[in-house]
């Protein structure tokens, strides 16, 4: 295609004397989890259950402080810390971990982060 040189058309348009060819596809990317799992080890972040913070506040926040999760999923999450004492929040890679749980503690929650 660097050869083809182009050509007026009647209206005065350049054009390329031959059409262009599509541009190739790239090959699919296959995603081997195993692999990914031991270069970047999930980390989970858990609530604990505390006496100082109403449900609202603690739905209100996981919400506010983990973007993915809706209000079903908060209030969810809420229970189970509340009845059990602590509940995994997200599994995530360390670094994004360690954002959730200063991003929950910074609202006045207690959260950790343990490896998965």
């Amino acid at each position: 295609m660097a050869n083809q040189s182009p050509a007026s058309n009647a209206a005065g348009r350049l054009e390329y004397a031959a059409p262009m060819s599509q541009a190739p596809t790239l090959p699919g990317t296959v995603i081997d989890k195993e692999a990914l799992t031991r270069l970047i080890p999930p980390f989970r972040v858990i609530l604990h259950n505390d006496d100082h913070n109403s449900m609202d506040h603690v739905v209100l926040s996981l919400m506010r402080c983990v973007p993915s999760l809706d209000f079903e999923a908060a209030t969810e999450i809420m229970f189970i810390a509340h009845h059990h004492g602590e509940a995994t929040v997200i599994e995530c890679p360390k670094e994004a971990a360690e954002h959730y749980r200063d991003a929950l503690e910074s609202s006045g929650l207690t959260a950790t982060i343990e490896p998965a």
